[in-house]
């Protein structure tokens, strides 16, 4: 059933469904994990994962991979003097450069560099690599499209429920 899980249910509520309870049990512990493979791969490749969250949310904002600050922000959900600290750190590193527009210098774009862009991209390639062979041991790879119509039922009852859910990762803070 998985560890800690029989002695979780046996204090729970009675009338409490050991099936739902358990299946919310392992997606949590599993969240948990991918962000382990997450922290892993970015501290490899030289970076918090704090920081490959603002580079993939400047990777998929189009073509010119640009946002304000501000507009970086409110992608991450973190505050200005947060956004503000990652963009120095990234800048510092050479990921990302600012871009020159209006009087302004708070609200100046940040983009992405070339290197920025390669070191994102490795850092993906890798940890989707890491993810695949995963799932492909445990699933295997006849079964990840029955699991990938259920997780979608699922999520899309949730979201009818809830709300949408942020359309990228989203961690825990640092």
């Amino acid at each position: 059933m998985g560890a800690g899980l029989p002695e979780w249910l046996a204090v729970m509520p009675e009338g409490v469904d050991e099936q739902v309870e358990a299946a919310r049990q392992r997606i949590g512990r599993l969240s948990r994990q991918f962000e382990q493979v997450l922290r892993g791969v970015a501290e490899e490749y030289g970076f918090s994962t704090g920081d490959w969250q603002a580079l993939s949310a400047l990777h998929r904002s189009g073509r010119a991979a640009v946002l304000t600050p501000k507009e970086l922000g409110d992608r991450l959900g973190v505050t200005s003097g947060t956004v503000t600290v990652r963009i120095d750190r990234l800048e510092r590193a050479g990921l990302v450069e600012r871009v020159a527009a209006g009087s302004d210098g708070r609200s100046r774009p940040i983009r992405l560099t070339r290197k920025g862009r390669a070191r994102w991209a490795a850092a993906t390639k890798k940890r989707t690599e890491c993810e695949q062979a995963l799932f492909v041991s445990a699933v295997g790879a006849d079964d990840l499209s029955d699991l990938n119509a259920v997780l979608a039922r699922l999520l899309t009852r949730f979201e009818t429920e809830f709300g949408p859910s942020s359309q990228h990762d989203a961690l825990r803070p640092e």
